[in-house]
Order: C-alpha cells, then structure tokens, then sequence
C-alpha cells in the first residue's frame, strides 16, 4: 500500500540505508495469465494472495545471489507458531532474526528504542546519519494494525486473535508446557484456545523449513522442539 511504501521509505531514511523499489505488478499479471487455465472457475484466494509474497521472496534471493548479501526473513515467533508466514516467501532468507522473538515484544523493543533517547543517538551516530529524525522507528509503523497486505483491507487480526492474547496462549502452550485445558482455566476463550493450538500443530511443517533462528528465549522454534509434520 501507498502509506506501507511511505512508512518503509521513511524507515530507511532514519537508518541510512541504501533502497530500491522494485514493481511486481508486470510478475503478477505474468503469473495470473499462466495460472489462468487452471484457475478458472475458482474464486480469488489464498493461493493468489501468496504469489505477491513469492515474487518478493524470489527478487530478494536473485538481489542476495548476485551481490552476495545475507537475505533477513522477517517472521517473528507468533508468525511462525500458527503459519502466518508464506514458504518461499517472507520466510525466505538465510538467517531469522526475530524468529524467537514474540510479535508483542517486538513491538515493546520497537517502543523501547524509540523512547531511549541516549540509545537512540548512539544508533543515529553508529549508521553515520545526518540530520538524525527521531523517533528512529516511525510512529505509524507501531500504530496501524499489522497487516500482510496481500489484499485490500486485509488485517491480521481477521484471521487471528489479538496478539496479545495469542502470544500468552502461544506462551502457555510452547514454554510452560500447557495443555488446552489449562490455558483455557487460566481465562482463555475455548474456541481460540482450539483454534491456536490446532494452528501451531499444522504450521510444523513450515518451521522445519524456516531459515535458522537466533535463539532469545528459553524455547525456541528448532532443536528445542520437534512436533510431528505430519499429525491429526
């Protein structure tokens, strides 16, 4: 979206790193007019939201193959616990920074870097910025709700619970080792509850091909845990 492109443009700009847009309309329109024989007759879909993120994925690799650059995935712990995250996509990449790192805490660090004025001048001074702006992270990026943006209108939350709640229920399940009933006795809405856990189980098959992780917590996604693929 034009105020996503505004806020990445802006973030770059604060960091004093060097950007390039690169369109995908053309790619889109390519790979909807090969797909089109088979897709016809079907409705508009996941499948078709998906190829966006792919084009992405595939330009950034072409971009780190040929110039020898490290590709970031950006999924964070809450992505990449119930699937929200498209293989060969955004989990594209060598390394996942935040992949340990829970969707809320990451907005917390965010905020933390932004509040803390001596830390926020040391990283103007470190990236060498002139006319440093601050805050460093600009403040829409934190405000505006999260959103893949592969469709009109599309928001995280129409497809998950608030993050709040689903990182405490991810934190029950994954790092104090509850099962559904006692997240559910501790408040949780049983239908959520459900739906997460059913979410994390389906989604292992997506970690197991997920960049490796820098480890922050005392559990993270890899060889601290192993689920089946493939299970009911």
């Amino acid at each position: 979206s034009d105020h996503s492109l505004k806020d990445a443009l802006l973030l770059v700009e604060n960091l004093g790193i060097k950007s390039h847009t690169l369109p995908i309309e053309e790619l889109m329109q390519d790979y909807d007019r090969t797909l089109e024989p088979l897709f016809a007759g079907t409705e508009f879909g996941i499948a078709e939201e998906n190829i966006q993120s792919r084009i992405r994925g595939n330009l950034l690799m072409a971009i780190s193959n040929k110039f020898g650059y490290l590709l970031l995935s950006t999924g964070n712990k809450s992505e990449m616990a119930v699937g929200y995250c498209t293989l060969y996509g955004d989990m594209n990449g060598g390394l996942a920074v935040i992949a340990d790192v829970p969707k809320t805490r990451v907005y917390s660090l965010c905020k933390w870097l932004n509040s803390d004025l001596e830390l926020n001048s040391f990283l103007h001074l470190k990236f060498k910025i002139q006319n440093p702006k601050l805050p460093l992270i600009p403040t829409n990026i934190l405000t505006k709700p999260p959103s893949a943006e592969l469709k009109p209108g599309q928001v995280d939350q129409a497809s998950l619970p608030p993050y709040d709640i689903l990182d405490d229920i991810l934190y029950r399940m994954i790092h104090q080792h509850q099962g559904a009933a006692q997240i559910i006795e501790a408040g949780h809405n049983p239908v959520v509850v459900n739906k997460v856990i059913r979410l994390v189980t389906r989604a292992e098959f997506k970690r197991r091909q997920a960049p490796p992780g820098l480890k922050v917590t005392d559990r993270a996604f890899g060889t601290g845990w192993r689920m089946p693929i493939a299970s009911r």
